[in-house]
């Protein structure tokens, strides 16, 4: 499909993010002239083995990681399945249980490959939430065993945008010798990653979430963890992850980690801002509600999810793209599902009000002109989609 020339409103930062123009200009000598393999011994196997290393630097400045610990890989997917997959074996070989807690709110990625790790064997439990998405630390320190493997929590959530207390709940986890792993994927570059003493014994990562490419993310994984790679092949990434790195893409990773360290803190005060002039105008509307944590500093600071009344939240979603607005009603990576979201239906929403639902996902370059005029299309496109097509 050709590039259409139409401006358009783009409000789904959560599913990626445009490649920031730093890390473009970086990526691009790799790209083109500057092509040796990172592990050729050569003049241009050691250009590109430097360039690497520079990222993996910039990469653990942004996590709280050390060097050494970031490994690379595909992007965030990947990075959660070597994960839970290599955590737990790792866990095992220490003599603990092939025992796994999460919360029924993770990404596609945690939860696929824990339903995944189940039918091998593996025990996993659900931690409960409350109707606003909401964690008690208390419910993790009842579902621990004695020796349990793992514990997975995302540090914020990709479709409601709740951000959970990280260093609280792996400090549980630690009291009782499990591992503890945090996809961080949505919160990298929007809030601090660094939990000082309690920081995660695996953390993910993905680039195209923090306007780096897509196609590369890490894993940081601690350093006496002994993680055995999940793919067999080559001796990359000191062992952890075979294959040939993707030198282009984790340079303009490294230079969005970078970027995004540098201005994370300015940027998330004006997307808030944004996020809650635009949450005012939606919860004002009739049958307009919030799915998520009621209290704005309890969210990220770009994602609203309003639910709509009678009103198919697909539908609302196409309307929106008509109209040059880009929403999303879920997580990217399930997009197509006829189901409703798991995340939502997590927090107690009936089958009709997740389907109702519309994630507004705000970045760096939203502007205040553009969230007015969703704001303002949006009465028109709830009346004629609730006339023509009500949620049954």
């Amino acid at each position: 499909m050709p590039p259409e020339d139409a401006p358009r409103i783009y409000l789904d930062h959560n599913a990626t993010t445009p490649l920031d123009a730093e890390a473009r200009a970086a990526m691009l000598p790799f790209l083109e002239g500057t092509f040796g393999n990172p592990s050729s011994v050569h003049r241009a196997g050691r250009v590109a083995r430097h360039a690497v290393e520079e990222a993996r630097a910039a990469v653990a400045a942004l996590a709280g990681a050390r060097l050494e610990e970031v490994i690379f890989v595909s992007g965030g997917t990947e990075a959660d399945n070597l994960a839970l997959r290599a955590g737990l074996q790792a866990a095992r070989s220490h003599g603990r249980a092939p025992h796994l807690v999460l919360s029924p709110l993770e990404h596609p990625a945690v939860r696929e490959c824990a339903a995944a790790l189940a039918r091998e064997g593996a025990l996993v439990t659900e931690l409960p939430v409350d109707a606003h998405g909401r964690l008690d630390p208390d419910d993790l320190r009842r579902a621990l065993r004695p020796d349990t493997a793992l514990v997975s929590i995302q540090a914020a959530n990709h479709e409601i945008g709740n951000v959970y207390p990280v260093a609280e709940l792996c400090a549980i986890a630690r009291e009782r010798g499990a591992l503890f792993h945090c996809d961080a994927v949505q919160a990298a570059g929007k809030m601090p990653l660094d939990a000082g003493a309690a920081r995660p014994d695996l953390v993910s990562l993905s680039a195209h979430k923090l306007y780096g490419p897509k196609g590369v993310g890490a894993l940081c994984a601690r350093r006496d963890l002994g993680l055995a790679p999940i793919l067999a092949g080559g001796h990359q990434e000191r062992g952890r992850r075979p294959g040939t790195e993707n030198v282009a893409g984790i340079v303009g990773f490294g230079v969005a980690a970078a970027v995004a360290l540098r201005r994370w803190e300015a940027d998330a005060a004006r997307v808030a801002a944004l996020r809650d002039r635009l949450e005012r105008a939606l919860l004002a509307l009739p049958g307009a509600r919030l799915n998520g944590d009621p209290d704005p500093a309890g969210r990220v600071p770009g994602t609203l999810n309003v639910g709509f009344d009678g009103a198919e939240g697909a539908l609302v979603a196409v309307n929106l793209d008509l109209a040059g607005v880009c929403v999303s009603t879920g997580a990217a990576c399930s997009s197509g599902s006829l189901e409703p979201s798991p995340v939502l239906l997590a927090l107690g929403c009936t089958r009709r009000e997740a389907a109702s639902s519309v994630r507004f996902s705000l970045g760096r370059d939203t502007t205040a002109a553009e969230v007015d005029e969703v704001a303002a299309m949006l009465p028109a496109i709830l009346e004629r989609v609730r006339s023509l097509a009500p949620v049954a």
